[in-house]
């Protein structure tokens, strides 16, 4: 007997609520959030864990869903860039023009709200660390630290 697939329906909780997804053993949740769930806003840009657009936060932590497996999910909590609702990185992003064409944004704001729930007195030096993990083609990052300082240390 030959097996096409393993194919699975799986819950995962997503953005504070529980889904039914279909997923194969080898599917990212990038992949899933996109195809499946029809969430857009994580971006696959490297798709090999580099450049950090497809950043989500699972249990409160930023990770890059290109490099995870769905099935590795069950049971984690998964918040999207469509799961924040108005956290104040966003509205710092905005006032601080922490972004140009768009791309890598949500990924960044999803890496910064992470950071701002982990290490809410983070430094400098910190907070480059945390935003060395993720890429942006378009800017000199000031904007993009400027933002996550300002809520960090407003």
């Amino acid at each position: 007997m030959i097996k096409i697939s393993d194919t699975s329906i799986i819950e995962l909780d997503v953005n504070g609520e529980k889904r039914k997804v279909v997923a194969e053993p080898s599917d990212t949740l990038l992949y899933t959030l996109r195809t499946e769930l029809n969430l857009t806003g994580a971006k696959p840009g490297c798709e090999n864990g580099d450049c950090g657009a497809c950043t989500v936060i699972v249990d409160g932590w930023s990770v890059k869903s290109c490099i995870v497996l769905t099935v590795e999910m069950i049971g984690h909590k998964i918040t999207t860039i469509e799961g924040l609702k108005n956290a104040p990185i966003q509205k710092a992003f905005v006032e601080k023009w922490g972004f140009q064409c768009g791309f890598c944004t949500s990924g960044f704001i999803m890496v910064c709200h992470a950071l701002a729930e982990q290490h809410p007195e983070a430094d400098e030096y910190v907070t480059e660390e945390w935003l060395q993990s993720n890429l942006c083609r378009c800017t000199s990052y000031q904007e993009i630290k400027e933002a996550v300082t300002s809520i960090l240390h407003p």
